[in-house]
């Protein structure tokens, strides 16, 4: 029988978050063995439980769920978010502007797809969120990588960017505060970044999951609030701040010039057509996570579970031999290296498989967020300090072995 092949456009995806690496951490729970995961930032397995508000309004809502929303979404949770973008000084923001989806990734897919022709071209962070390479490669597009510099707090290279745009370059994709490397932007950098996509008419994509997961008392700016004249797609969700990953429930605010943009909002508003609605019974969170208590502020706050996990985390990992971390300003995650002298790598996902087997400690891979070497690798500062020392003092006995070896092999 002749193989049934994949599509060639899968050739460029990668999601090793959830990739072999993961398959082989479910076969060794599947053989009793206790993995401890540090390689996704999935809130409530460590007990960060989504607000109680915001379970008792899904509740109170779901008899009245049973049907499609409007595919923008229910009214109530997209005023909610309307407001909010208003808050942020996003200017000129209406209901129709707002589109509600099942978590961000689901509107992210959908605003590439829209966009993007065959042989286009997006430029993406490296390090990423892989998500967004696949997005742009699923819709027939070439995900471009501009670099952010690890010596300048990981924070892109407007020279890079420069350097990387063609005549098929349609957008720029800013993930801010950034996933993997807890990095937060400047508004110098984000003004830097708006004026290039000025110059060359492209559309902004400014990914802020993480807005409200801030640490040391820093602050995060919108882009949509410095891009009043740029087309800018902003894309935020309960998953992360709310602790609601399983609830499916993230928004798209289109905001800047939109008239030069009417064909393009017609083909978004042509696949949310198509798409009938996104999940109602999240959507009816939106507005009481949007409106009510901000508890993610007690868990950042200095002595906050989030705070105290992501200091003993960076104190931990620095503390090895060879290894070196930008501390993050936000987010769930730090991207730590290792020293290549010490810990030559010839193929990263081999080498934390290698890790996994030796120590039961899931992580992550650097090449996994589409970053060009072998040396780095993402931690998620979810579990509790116990597990997070356990952890890490495993990694720390599995690279001295790693050094003793490479020793003695010199």
């Amino acid at each position: 029988m002749k193989p049934i092949r994949k599509s060639a456009k899968l050739n460029n995806v990668l999601y090793d978050v959830r990739g072999p690496i993961v398959d082989a951490a479910k076969q060794m729970e599947d053989e009793g063995q206790k993995i401890i995961k540090l390689n996704i930032g999935n809130l409530a397995p460590f007990g960060f439980d989504a607000p109680e508000e915001i379970q008792q309004d899904m509740i109170r809502n779901l008899p009245n769920s049973a049907g499609y929303s409007d595919s923008k979404g229910i009214f109530a949770a997209r005023k909610a978010v309307m407001h909010y973008s208003q808050q942020q000084g996003v200017a000129g923001v209406t209901l129709d502007d707002i589109y509600l989806g099942n978590g961000a990734s689901d509107l992210i897919t959908m605003a590439t797809n829209a966009l993007l022709d065959d042989g286009d071209e997006l430029l993406v962070p490296a390090p990423d969120y892989p998500l967004w390479t696949a997005a742009a490669s699923l819709s027939g597009g070439r995900p471009v990588h501009y670099l952010c510099d690890e010596d300048n707090g990981w924070m892109p290279s407007l020279t890079d960017i420069r350097a990387k745009i063609t005549p098929r370059t349609r957008g720029i994709v800013v993930i801010n505060p950034n996933n993997p490397t807890g990095a937060l932007y400047s508004d110098e950098l984000l003004k830097g970044i708006v004026q290039i996509a000025r110059e060359h008419n492209l559309v902004l994509f400014a990914d802020e999951v993480y807005d409200k997961v801030l640490y040391d008392g820093v602050k995060h700016t919108a882009m949509a609030s410095l891009s009043t004249d740029v087309v800018t797609l902003t894309f935020n969700s309960l998953s992360k701040a709310y602790r609601s990953c399983g609830y499916r429930a993230g928004w798209m605010v289109i905001s800047g010039d939109k008239t030069a943009a009417r064909d393009y909002i017609e083909g978004i508003n042509m696949l949310a057509n198509i798409k009938l609605g996104s999940n109602v019974p999240g959507q009816w969170a939106i507005q009481t996570a949007l409106g009510g208590y901000q508890s993610i502020n007690d868990l950042v706050k200095p002595g906050g579970r989030l705070c105290r996990q992501r200091d003993l985390a960076y104190e931990l990992i620095t503390a090895i031999p060879g290894v070196t971390c930008v501390k993050p300003q936000a987010a769930l995650y730090m991207f730590p290296r290792l020293d290549p002298e010490m810990y030559p790598i010839a193929d990263d996902r081999q080498f934390f498989m290698e890790v996994l087997r030796a120590t039961r400690v899931m992580l992550v891979q650097g090449s996994g967020f589409n970053y060009p070497d072998n040396q780095h690798f993402r931690i998620v500062f979810l579990p509790h300090e116990d597990d997070l020392r356990e952890a890490i003092g495993r990694l720390a006995g599995f690279l001295a072995a790693y050094r003793q070896r490479h020793a003695k092999a010199a």
